[in-house]
């Protein structure tokens, strides 16, 4: 059996997948970098790797000679770190969302065919149960045409953006909340398979967190229209008041339609078919799919990171493309990026290109 070499940069969110890389009979890890050297040392210990397998350079990091490269780094420096990977030679997981600028987007996109590797955006959210079973109802037409949809992520994560007891700015100012875009935008395009062609946006008040930059934007609403003519509604924030912190997805149908609890998604869903039933029922919405061993919830999610691993390495060993390759990356990502671009200029509608 093939073993993949695997490196992981960026520890914090790199943990959860290196746990199941290292459980990965397929994989062993090889090299791992982090900027920060008390990280870096607490995940050596976990994984009982050598000293010679740890660093805290880049490109001392791709020396190495790791095959795959998982990338759970600031946005920002999300296209030169995968530029300069896939020039070494290597397969690329990048975190989400997969740049912050359009002009990176197609960075990545040129880099994947000038090389040959391949590219795939750790979406995780896609990967949640529910929303295979929602997929499959949609493409069943259980639900008619979909015609719209909405999602929200409302997650408070203001001392991650700037620290007010040292004064510290962290990369999260330069990350407007519609920036983040993936884990809302995503599920829903892998349910309907539609990609975005315009987008609006709205919000740029700062009362939360006025120091904290962009990122610090109180709320951002987003309006998206499809290639099937599909609308989208995406609510963000990264500092308002919310407990729960949560997700939010729902998808109107000319023959009913289907969300997850306003409370969160450990709360009942609500489903509604027409000629099914005659009001709508409450539904599970599991993020885990329940034939897979406990060991798969390693990653943090569900088992949606387990399953994530499992779609990119087979598509590496096939040399197939991945579900969310470069294409399919920029789909989730671009949305954004030119959502924010609007609300910057009062609310306007704007191309979403096409990166086909």
């Amino acid at each position: 059996m093939r073993k993949w070499r695997v490196g992981l940069v960026g520890i914090g969110r790199g943990s959860g997948y290196g746990r199941l890389f290292a459980e990965e009979p397929r994989c062993e890890i090889v090299a791992c970098c982090d900027a920060s050297e008390e990280a870096l040392a607490r995940f050596q210990r976990e994984l009982e790797l050598p000293d010679s397998q740890c660093f805290t350079r880049y490109d001392d990091f791709l020396a190495a000679g790791p095959e795959i490269v998982f990338l759970g780094t600031p946005i920002p420096v999300h296209a030169d770190q995968t530029v300069a990977a896939m020039e070494a030679g290597c397969h690329v997981l990048s975190e989400v969302t997969a740049a912050s600028t359009l002009a990176d987007c197609q960075r990545i996109i040129d880099a994947v065919h000038r090389t040959g590797r391949t590219y795939m955006m750790a979406e995780n959210c896609i990967y949640w149960h529910f929303v295979s079973q929602w997929k499959e109802w949609v493409q069943s037409g259980r639900l008619g045409t979909i015609v719209h949809a909405e999602c929200e992520y409302l997650h408070p994560i203001p001392s991650l953006i700037f620290d007010r007891e040292t004064g510290k700015a962290r990369w999260r100012t330069q990350r407007a909340p519609l920036h983040y875009c993936s884990h809302s935008l995503g599920p829903i395009l892998e349910i309907t398979g539609d990609r975005i062609t315009r987008a609006f946006g709205l919000g740029n008040s700062r009362h939360v967190l006025p120091e904290g930059g962009i990122g610090a934007i109180d709320m951002q609403v987003a309006l998206f229209e499809t290639a099937s003519g599909m609308t989208i509604k995406l609510l963000r924030t990264s500092v308002l008041p919310r407990r729960p912190n949560i997700h939010f997805y729902s998808l109107h149908g000319t023959k009913g339609y289907v969300e997850t609890d306003r409370g969160g998604l450990k709360g009942p869903g609500r489903l509604y078919v027409e000629g099914e039933m005659e009001s709508d029922q409450a539904i599970e919405t599991p993020l885990s799919d329940p034939s897979l061993p406990e060991s798969a919830h390693a990653g943090g999610h569900g088992t949606a990171e387990y399953i994530l691993i499992q779609d990119f390495l087979a598509a590496l060993e096939r040399g197939t493309k991945p579900r969310i390759d470069e294409i399919r990356a920029m789909e989730m990502t671009a949305p954004g990026i030119v959502a924010h671009e609007s609300a910057m200029r009062g609310g306007a509608w704007l191309e979403v290109p096409s990166f086909a």
